[in-house]
């Protein structure tokens, strides 16, 4: 449920639901109450009728008496006069909470309750003062209010006289004032309940989710990334965290990204340094010798102008390399896209290959098979640096003679290079029988600054950049670069290129015309 929908749902619990409540507690306390008045006056009363007009009450209970009185009246007046008569009558009204007075000529001479006739004797109508029906009465409020029922008649010798029916409320008033009070007491307790109520729901699904995020933002603040929060509620708070969460994740990734990166440019600083101070420390050496008039002979200083210049053409190499890893991580390296003739492109490549890897004492294997008419679409210049990253990374770790005393025990170096078609691409091998890489390393291989075995930085020396800028071309060719090997036997170097189909044509018309 959305926050929308639980603040609609609170304040319908709110308005709603103690109505609800109060509603079923009121008529259980008025049921209550109308059982009692039932037992203690023996009458039917209704709900409506307690409500709308409890007098009428007090009116029933006295009807029996006042029907007789004015049968007496009409027929039999002198009966009034009779005090037995009147005593019978008012020990019958004692059970109702009333009892009887008689005027003769606006003189009391019988009084049913001496000490309350005397306390309301003045509210007491003159004959012909009120005339009641059956369920008619005066209401005397006051602090002892009464229902007084009045019938007048004449005696025979024509005195006036005046029956009366006094009946004391303030045995019916208490149990209304119970009922309102006690109905009251309920819905203020329903209102603190359906308070309680809404409010821990609110709480559980508003307030402790709050608190959540704010301890979890406390901790993102004291720069704790691993306090984790999940929102557990369908609503726009559950979704604050989740997106919190995923904020939280995000911002971890990339501060270990960061000081990963940190981490791998002090690694390439430091193999910088050592590549450079290498060359400069010969470059340095032998220009002293020149200096120093070491070089004594035409033929040894042509050998140290030589050196210098190889040197110095190696750090030109690695200076060249960590310019294009800048604009390869910046993407701005610029392609130039043609149609090339596969075979015929990788024949040449590997005629270049063939004597630089003579040279090295590497044996060579090459094999094509793609037919003379397939195309691919290509930077020729940035291919070729694919092809001589990969190749120059297995001349490292090839296995070669590096004297005559182990020449019998260590297997010549060779490198294999295969060209298959393998549906709308061109796939390339590259394999070399080398010291091999691990395959836990296999995957990270193709990462920047990595490096399979740390121990042979010095001796081999290289940025770790070259097979990352391989990944980084392929890629940017619509191509894949993957490795395969195992420890101590060789490694594989696999990468494709799509083949030129009319795709590949309209992106040379989009090139060109950009």
């Amino acid at each position: 449920m959305d926050l929308k929908r639980k603040l609609v749902t609170s304040f319908l619990l709110v308005v709603i639901l103690p109505v609800i409540l109060a509603f079923a507690m009121g008529k259980m306390i008025i049921s209550y109450q109308l059982k009692s008045i039932e037992q203690m006056f023996g009458l039917e009363v209704d709900t409506m009728q307690i409500i709308s007009n409890p007098m009428q009450i007090m009116n029933k209970v006295t009807r029996g008496v006042y029907n007789r009185i004015m049968l007496t009246a009409e027929q039999n007046p002198e009966k009034f006069a009779e005090t037995e008569y009147l005593e019978a009558l008012n020990d019958e009204l004692l059970d109702s909470y009333s009892f009887l007075v008689v005027k003769k000529n606006d003189v009391i001479v019988f009084a049913g309750n001496s000490a309350m006739t005397e306390r309301m004797s003045e509210f007491l109508p003159d004959y012909g003062g009120y005339q009641t029906d059956v369920d008619g009465g005066i209401y005397v409020s006051g602090k002892n209010p009464v229902l007084i029922k009045q019938k007048d008649f004449l005696y025979d010798d024509g005195s006036t006289g005046s029956v009366f029916i006094v009946t004391d409320v303030t045995n019916l008033v208490p149990q209304i004032k119970t009922s309102a009070i006690q109905s009251a007491i309920a819905f203020a307790g329903i209102l603190m309940m359906t308070a309680l109520i809404v409010s821990a729901w609110l709480y559980q699904g508003i307030i402790r989710p709050l608190n959540r995020l704010k301890v979890a933002t406390r901790h993102l603040k004291e720069g704790n990334l691993n306090y984790s929060i999940t929102g557990s509620q369908e609503d726009e708070i559950g979704q604050l965290c989740e997106d919190f969460e995923e904020m939280r994740i995000h911002l971890k990734e990339q501060i270990e990204v960061r000081l990963q990166y940190e981490k791998d440019m002090a690694e390439l600083i430091s193999n910088v340094s050592h590549d450079l101070k290498t060359p400069l420390t010969a470059i340095k050496g032998y220009a002293e010798g020149l200096l120093d008039g070491v070089a004594d002979t035409p033929e040894r200083r042509d050998k140290y102008i030589r050196t210098i210049y190889t040197k110095a053409n190696d750090m030109s190499v690695l200076v060249d390399e960590l310019a294009l890893y800048s604009k390869i991580d910046c993407n701005t390296v610029p392609y130039n896209f043609i149609p090339l003739q596969v075979s015929e492109y990788f024949d040449d490549c590997v005629e270049e290959l063939r004597l630089d890897l003579e040279v090295e004492d590497i044996e060579l294997e090459y094999e094509n098979n793609v037919d003379a008419q397939i195309k691919a679409l290509v930077d020729p210049e940035q291919m070729k640096r694919v092809i001589n990253n990969i190749v120059g990374n297995a001349v490292k770790y090839a296995k070669r003679q590096n004297s005559k005393e182990d020449s019998e025990h260590v297997e010549k170096g060779r490198i294999s290079i295969r060209i298959n078609e393998l549906g709308e691409f061109i796939q390339i091998g590259i394999e070399d029988n080398g010291t091999g890489i691990a395959k836990e390393d296999l995957p990270h291989i193709f990462e920047r600054f990595y490096r399979a075995d740390t121990a042979r930085t010095t001796k081999h020396g290289g940025t770790g950049l070259g097979l990352s800028i391989a990944r980084k071309i392929v890629e940017d060719h619509e191509g894949q670069i993957w490795a395969m090997g195992e420890k101590g036997v060789g490694t594989t170097i696999y990468f494709t290129i799509k083949k030129w189909t009319k795709i590949s044509k309209n992106r040379i018309i989009e090139e060109d015309f950009k």
